[in-house]
């Protein structure tokens, strides 16, 4: 009897230890969402986070504003800083000039100093005779006030410049990579197809002219890699690729049709990540190294461009330039809205960041970019790729909470801050005008 007892109460506890087990709720799935940190904006175009410990965000609206996220999630009334009056005149339409990227100085927490790249009005002259320049690219430090809240405005610098045919294609990134010197990106001059004052003749003949394939003449159509801890304006590190050659010593990679933003990741290798608008038929993400030929206008992505047509690939062209650089291939690919195969998703790819913040583990280590648009409409969408050691990196769209089908939105670009965590900056316009801009945070939903 007392056996049984006893047996009868162990079986009693053990269901009631199974019933505690099952009544334990399941785990909640982290689902990817989008949670707005800043509105009334104009054209967000770019997002830098300083190091110095002050968990703010600065947000550079195209029409030449910088503003601030303080620590404590509200916007600063007063921009910090306003280059609007040194900048060319914008087009409310639509425009890929004006106030286009900050980043700011590895020491800034001492040193107070930062960089700002905007398109100003142009020099005289012009490209060719009977033709003047449409802007010049403009790369300036400024440092900050006392109090840090707002820029000194008579501290400008001017650190390097150039002469920009057309009106789009302009690039605009700045930022420092992890060896401590600033990189540029510059569009290749503007226009499609390469046609058009600016396009200097270039080693491949089947495709008339066109700067992202010219390392002599000028700087569009490239990466560029300077130090400005050195030299006056600035100094070229000795390890630049064309450093000693009658290439121009800045360049650290080329063959790009217009570079709008890249961003260095935070973590692993820090490895370099460009997305390269394409013209109609292929949008490319690029794994940038020193000295790397991307290959425009030769290709576009992985594929033959042909100026004569651009909506028909030629059928062959070469795997290398006249020095042996290999053209590299992109990372990932997207078809273009304009491509008669069909299956195009984007007019414009942005280039985004290697997710590396906590609020998402599923996401650590993708990289997070987007499209402006799927078809000329304000209904962008988000993509996640996964990294691959060879090939193409496979990618997926990313599912929002709030946003199940796109977002309603344009989105200008792809910022990330000193944590890791990334943001998405829309506006409801193609161009820089009203007051539809947005920056939104990617956010994990239960």
């Amino acid at each position: 009897m007392k056996f049984l007892a006893s047996l009868t109460g162990m079986l009693i506890l053990l269901a009631a230890m199974g019933c505690k087990k099952n009544d334990k709720p399941p785990t909640t799935h982290i689902t990817p969402d989008l949670q707005m940190v800043a509105d009334n904006l104009v054209s967000p175009v770019a997002l830098a986070s300083p190091p110095d410990n002050s968990k703010r965000l600065f947000i550079v609206d195209q029409v030449g504003k910088i503003r601030v996220v303080q620590a404590d999630g509200t916007l600063a009334a007063t921009p910090f800083i306003d280059l609007s009056s040194k900048m060319v005149t914008l087009n409310g339409s639509y425009d890929e000039r004006g106030l286009l990227g900050l980043a700011f100085h590895p020491d800034f927490k001492n040193n107070g100093t930062f960089y700002v790249f905007y398109t100003a009005p142009p020099h005289s002259g012009g490209p060719q005779p009977g033709s003047g320049w449409d802007n010049l690219t403009r790369i300036s430090a400024f440092k900050v006030t006392a109090d840090g809240n707002s820029a000194d405005m008579g501290s400008e610098r001017v650190i390097l410049e150039e002469d920009h045919p057309q009106g789009n294609h302009n690039g605009g990134t700045v930022a420092f990579g992890p060896d401590g010197y600033l990189y540029i990106s510059i569009g290749d001059g503007g226009n499609k197809d390469d046609v058009g004052p600016g396009h200097v003749d270039d080693w491949y003949k089947d495709n008339a002219g066109g700067n992202g394939q010219d390392i002599y003449s000028n700087l569009l159509g490239n990466i560029l890699r300077i130090d400005v801890n050195s030299g006056s304006p600035y100094g070229i590190p000795s390890d630049n690729p064309f450093v000693g050659t009658a290439a121009k010593g800045e360049i650290y990679a080329y063959g790009f049709r217009n570079p709008y933003r890249f961003s260095f990741d935070m973590g692993g290798t820090h490895q370099l990540l460009a997305g390269d608008a394409g013209q109609s038929l292929y949008e490319e993400i690029d794994l940038v190294t020193k000295g790397g030929n991307y290959g425009w206008n030769v290709r576009e992505g992985a594929h033959c461009f042909n100026t004569d047509n651009d909506l028909q690939e030629r059928s062959g062209c070469p795997t290398a330039d006249t020095a042996g650089k290999p053209l590299i291939d992109p990372i990932i690919e997207l078809v273009n809205a304009a491509n008669p195969k069909g299956g195009g998703v984007a007019v414009t790819i942005v280039g985004g960041n290697v997710y590396r913040g906590d609020s998402l583990p599923n996401l650590q280590g993708r990289y997070i970019f987007g499209i402006f648009s799927q078809d000329g409409q304000p209904n962008a969408r988000i993509y996640s790729a996964q990294s691959a050691t060879s090939g193409m990196w496979p990618w997926s769209e990313l599912k929002l909470k709030s946003f199940p089908d796109n977002l309603g939105m344009f989105v200008k670009s792809i910022g990330q801050d000193q944590d890791g965590e990334i943001y998405v900056l829309t506006s409801g316009q193609a161009g820089p005008s009203g007051t539809t801009g947005k920056v939104f945070k990617l956010v994990g939903r239960r």
